[in-house]
């Protein structure tokens, strides 16, 4: 646990960098590297997605925040302090969400389809899984239940995982540490490694666009059901008999299976139109088979190398 990484020393004061922001930030950078090279190689404009981004990555974080200060009202008596992100207290689906709908909303004002968009930028949110959960480690938040195993982990006396189990009676006088729990934080770490695997294999298989957009839906809602199970935080909030995160991996999971067969059913009927990469028509006036293209199309050449990879994957 290491919630301030190193101080920068200013004069006779020094400046605090925290784990948990310096995760966020360093993720964020990664993201946009991802994303724009991916867009780039779907035909979309490095330029005009570079401005998504910053939209979409804003909306992300305020939607993160906003969705754990209502899950934990009770732990804010500064009003200043709801936006002081850079100490942890984000939580993944509010980031999910607030991103998606801050980029329908830059998409529809910018005549962007969204799928297009959607699919190039779903990589950078299992890279930011697979570094901010190291923020949360360092910080030592989302801590996991007790456990007695090989991998398990212990945190110091005034951790959130410590003060916990003391004020739960589960700690003997004098303690120096927690009890030992599961790593929480590295298994959501690890979940954003397999996500990522299975983006870039769906994105070499994929037949129409929102393939990659779906999986990550339906995948992350699955493997977050039994992580939390595992959690042992209370600031989860909860929704019934499930946390508010298993709730909305719960919907996200079956709206998404849902949004695949009706992907599915439009691909059948017009294979050409849902294949957004093929012709560079990425960034394409949303409202029918009238749009057309903001962009250049991409080369035949491009075009054809990529219907003969398919022909030889198939």
């Amino acid at each position: 646990m290491r919630p301030v990484l190193f101080r920068i020393p200013l004069g006779f004061a020094s400046l605090p960098l925290y784990s948990y922001g310096l995760m966020l930030a360093l993720s964020l950078i990664v993201g946009w590297y991802l994303t724009l090279a991916l867009c780039e190689r779907d035909g979309m404009d490095r330029t005009t997605m570079g401005r998504c981004y910053m939209w979409t990555a804003g909306s992300a974080v305020a939607g993160a925040r906003l969705l754990y200060v209502l899950t934990n009202l009770d732990r804010f008596d500064n009003f200043l302090d709801i936006f002081k992100v850079w100490q942890g207290g984000l939580v993944a689906y509010g980031g999910f969400l607030g991103g998606f709908f801050g980029a329908l909303v830059f998409c529809r004002l910018n005549k962007i389809r969204l799928l297009a968009w959607a699919d190039c930028a779903v990589p950078s949110l299992c890279t930011g899984l697979m570094i901010t959960r190291l923020g949360c480690l360092l910080y030592g938040c989302d801590f996991g239940k007790p456990f007695d195993g090989k991998w398990s982990i212990v945190f110091p006396a005034g951790s959130p995982a410590f003060n916990q189990q003391r004020v739960e009676g589960l700690l003997p006088p004098g303690a120096a540490h927690s009890l030992p729990v599961h790593p929480t934080q590295l298994y959501e770490s690890l979940n954003g490694l397999i996500l990522l695997g299975l983006m870039f294999l769906v994105r070499r298989y994929r037949k129409f666009s929102g393939e990659m957009f779906v999986a990550f839906t339906m995948g992350y809602g699955v493997l977050r059901y039994y992580v939390e199970i595992l959690r042992a935080d209370e600031q989860r909030g909860a929704v019934g008999p499930l946390t508010t995160s298993q709730f909305i991996g719960v919907t996200t999971f079956l709206a998404g299976a849902a949004f695949l067969v009706y992907l599915y059913s439009r691909y059948r009927k017009d294979p050409h139109r849902m294949q957004l990469w093929l012709d560079g028509q990425a960034l394409v006036t949303a409202g029918g088979p009238s749009a057309t293209p903001s962009t250049p199309a991409a080369p035949k050449a491009n075009v054809n190398a990529e219907r003969r990879r398919r022909k030889k994957r198939s």
